[in-house]
């Protein structure tokens, strides 16, 4: 479920060790944040530092709806260092050499690093700092595109009266994913083809205004000053009008993003949609054979020297332990998380196998955290994966899970992975917590218009929009999706865990949510402004994650232990 971070240009024309350390848990005698429906709306634009850093902004006095991480460092945390707490991504990879996250990923000091040899018995070869269970494989179809190419041969052109009983439920698996990629594929071959049409149109005029006002780099006051002496002139600065005011004022940026643009959706037809392409044949292994576990590497960042395609890892890990001591990019929201990097998700959807077996690795290797920021709504083996969040259960192994971008009423549309589902409401486990998506915007505006919700199957919401952190290559970048808020909450999961490692996973979920702000206004949901909803009803606990409230609330708990 991971979204592109495109501006919107057609929307806009179209409409161990660690354990043994010891830790100094804060004295706390704040009182928590309440009452927040008091608090005036910011009406003024965010500057570009506190867009850069809204995450970590506090309601009360910055009118910002982060998690008040910079008040409770500056008031609760201070000099108190909490344990160290391992937290598994599993994600696309991560650049570990990256300067702001070198320092804070895990090195499994039981392994003797290049010599071949599974030093710690664990099953896996040179393991040093988790585990690429993709290979070399970097590009994959859809689920659903999977399921359709497999069960094509069998029952294309079949009517539902030929169908056995026996083979019903498979039949009827086809004809949802083949309805859903046939549905998929036609939506991004349009949207590819307006993308294409823009560019030609936003090239022409640029070109024709460029040469009249001698310059490419005009600015909206040089735009505005222009007088046209042709319609078609005037046509064209119109164009270039609603692009620099709505989406960006130098045009030749605008046109270097359309190209982004083009090129993802030029790429998911090549791969997502793609019925002759076999991305697993790179891994060697049989992905539909949970047994079949002697396959990966310990390549983390994967495949490709460009670590183009870990982008997504290296964003989520940043915003969880980004280092906050060297005075360099950004600051993660905790200051004593290891990553262990895990990869599990390629260019696509990931395989449920892939997926089962990376959450066994993370708890068997000493995370208490496990971060998920991926999903799907198609899967051929999801037991596989219920029974490894079970195990996480078991073995006290806190989930932080994505809720997905969709828009989507999760009470209604069943994700994967998920601890429950719209028929089963029963959680199957008490250590997952899903994490919807917030704006920057507090006000009508405060749910992310991409983020799924669900009063029963998204726990709380964290901050998703616009996020800036962590990229490859040292560098840095906004991204959104309900991926950066899952993360935003693995953070405050980690300090927690850290400094009162008596509470469980499951208490530790459930001050969390207890801990959060909420409010009683009524929220845009799903993007559509003619559906508002009452905020406090999109989610199990109907709150925001909050750093400064879930502290006072742990360490309350933790002294009646």
């Amino acid at each position: 479920m991971k979204i592109p971070f495109f501006r919107p240009v057609l929307a806009v024309l179209t409409a161990g060790i660690l354990n043994a350390c010891s830790s100094s848990a804060p004295k706390i005698i704040s009182t928590p944040i309440d009452n927040i429906d008091s608090i005036p709306l910011k009406v003024s634009d965010l500057s570009e530092t506190q867009l850069k850093g809204w995450g970590g902004a506090d309601l009360t006095t910055d009118t910002i709806p982060g998690m008040s991480v910079d008040k409770a460092y500056d008031e609760i945390i201070k000099n108190n260092q909490p344990s160290p707490v391992i937290v598994g991504v599993i994600d696309s990879g991560v650049d570990i050499a990256h300067e702001d996250l070198r320092n804070v990923i895990w090195t499994n000091t039981d392994e003797i690093p290049g010599n071949g040899k599974d030093d710690d018995n664990n099953g896996y070869i040179d393991d040093v700092h988790g585990w690429n269970f993709l290979g070399d494989a970097v590009e994959e179809n859809m689920e659903y595109t999977r399921i359709y190419k497999r069960l094509k041969p069998k029952y294309e052109g079949k009517s539902e009266s030929s169908i056995s009983t026996a083979d019903r439920e498979e039949y009827n698996l086809y004809l949802a994913a083949k309805a859903e990629y046939e549905k998929e594929y036609n939506e991004t071959v349009q949207t590819r083809d307006q993308y294409l049409q823009i560019k030609e149109q936003l090239t022409a005029a640029h070109k024709a205004v460029s040469a009249e006002l001698g310059t490419e780099d005009y600015t909206k006051e040089q735009l505005a000053d222009f007088k046209p002496e042709s319609q078609q002139l005037q046509q064209y600065k119109s164009m270039l009008t609603q692009i620099q005011y709505n989406v960006n004022e130098n045009i030749p940026e605008a046109l270097e993003e359309l190209d982004d643009a083009i090129d993802y959706y030029a790429g998911r037809i090549d791969t997502h949609f793609n019925m002759e392409l076999d991305g697993r044949v790179k891994t060697g292994d049989d992905p539909y054979d949970i047994t079949d576990t002697d396959y990966g590497n310990n390549d983390v960042d994967g495949p490709e020297p460009d670590k183009k395609n870990i982008k997504h890892g290296t964003h989520v890990a940043g915003i969880i332990a980004a280092d906050r001591t060297n005075s360099i990019g950004i600051k993660g929201v905790s200051n004593n998380a290891k990553i262990m990097a895990i990869r599990a998700v390629p260019d696509g959807d990931e395989y449920d196998k892939d997926i089962a077996l990376a959450i066994r690795y993370a708890v068997d290797n000493g995370a208490k955290v496990i971060n998920t920021s991926f999903g799907k709504y198609f899967s051929t083996h999801p037991q596989w994966v219920i029974d490894a969040i079970k195990y996480a259960a078991e073995k006290d192994v806190l989930i932080v899970n994505a809720a997905g971008n969709e828009g989507l009423n999760l009470d209604e549309k069943r994700v994967y992975p998920n601890d429950q589902d719209p028929q089963n409401t029963s959680e199957v486990a008490d250590n997952f917590l899903t994490v919807g998506a917030l704006n920057y915007e507090y006000g009508s505006g405060l749910l992310a218009g991409f983020s799924n919700y669900g009063k029963l199957n998204v726990d709380v919401f964290a901050p998703g929009t616009k996020i800036w952190s962590t990229t490859p290559n040292n560098e840095y970048e906004y991204l959104q999706g309900t991926s950066m808020a899952a993360p935003a909450v693995s953070g405050i999961a980690a300090i927690i865990r850290g400094y009162y490692p008596q509470l469980s996973a499951a208490q530790v979920k459930q001050v969390i949510m207890d801990s959060g702000l909420t409010t009683n206004a009524s929220v845009i949901v799903g993007g559509d402004r003619n559906n508002t909803q009452k905020f406090q009803n999109l989610s199990t606990s109907g709150k925001m994650a909050n750093l400064y409230n879930a502290l006072i609330l742990a360490d309350q708990i933790a002294k009646n232990k």
